[in-house]
């Protein structure tokens, strides 16, 4: 990873290289959207407007020619959210700047993929009595039609929640790229001080449970809000194992446990972010520096 992120930052040509090629190539958008945080995180929007203007063109040609535009919105969203990082030099805003991004894939990718997305939902109403067995046969008339209502934009959600995490993600890795080359270690005492406040916090969960009563647009938000809180989740455990000095197999325990039992781990992530808005677990065992992964001091 060092010897890429050196390559990168070597000079114009080989950051040209790397943001512009990977974007033409299928299954590394992420390495493009990552170099491209690198070089922005690093050099600034005029000083990397060159590189990414190029990566952003080849992007586009991936779209007109190919008619899949996830390159050019991944590119576009982890460099919008590197924008405000640098701008706020902090993760939480990031963190809640990347619901808004999650609402603009939402809308971005209903309008672009409406018809691959209502095939694909009407394919999913045709296995459903198979799959929900006598539980679909005991539904009502009204009440199958508003589950086969909610597929395409349960869909439509999925997708954007997964663009917005893959966004957050090659932002991670620039930043990560970042601290390696410039501030060793300054990523880890970055990411382990991630804490949403309970301000922030309490919004987030009041969008999460009234947004699903003003309409499909709002239901996303459930999703949206979670990869803030999810994230605050991880930097939380990734802090308390640092300040007890705990093995790293903690760490790895807990990212498998999160592979395989997403679906009861990531809410209990979210639980734990919230109440650490409120009562701040880390609290004055944080480190008292006010350390970054810039290395531009």
């Amino acid at each position: 990873m060092r010897a890429l992120a050196e390559f990168i930052m070597r000079g114009r040509v080989q950051a040209t290289l790397v943001v512009a090629g990977c974007a033409a190539l299928p299954l590394l958008g992420w390495l493009s959207a990552a170099a491209g945080c690198l070089v922005l995180l690093r050099r600034g929007l005029q000083g990397a407007f060159g590189v990414l203007s190029l990566g952003l063109l080849v992007a586009l040609i991936w779209w007109l020619q190919l008619g899949d535009p996830a390159q050019l919105m991944l590119l576009l969203g982890a460099l919008s959210l590197a924008l405000v990082l640098r701008a706020s030099e902090s993760w939480a805003r990031t963190l809640l700047a990347s619901v808004a991004l999650g609402l603009v894939f939402s809308v971005l990718i209903d309008a672009a993929f409406r018809p691959q997305i209502e095939a694909f939902a009407q394919e999913i109403v045709k296995v459903l009595p198979q799959v929900l067995g006598e539980l679909y046969q005991r539904l009502e008339v009204d009440e199958r039609a508003r589950l086969e209502a909610l597929i395409a934009p349960s869909l439509v959600g999925l997708i954007a929640v997964t663009m917005q995490i893959a966004s957050v993600l090659c932002l991670v890795i620039g930043r990560y790229w970042q601290a390696l080359l410039y501030n060793p270690g300054g990523f880890g005492r970055e990411f382990r001080r991630i804490r949403i406040p309970v301000g922030p916090a309490m919004l987030l969960l009041a969008l999460m449970v009234i947004g699903p009563n003003f309409g499909s647009l709002m239901t996303f938000m459930v999703l949206f809000g979670s990869v803030p809180l999810v994230f605050a989740g991880l930097a939380l455990i990734h802090g308390l194992v640092a300040q007890k000095r705990l093995a790293a197999f903690w760490l790895v325990g807990m990212y498998i446990t999160l592979l395989v039992f997403t679906q009861l781990i990531y809410p209990l992530l979210v639980v734990l972010a919230i109440v650490d808005g409120l009562i701040d677990f880390r609290g004055r065992l944080a480190p008292k520096d006010a350390d970054n992964a810039n290395g531009e001091g």
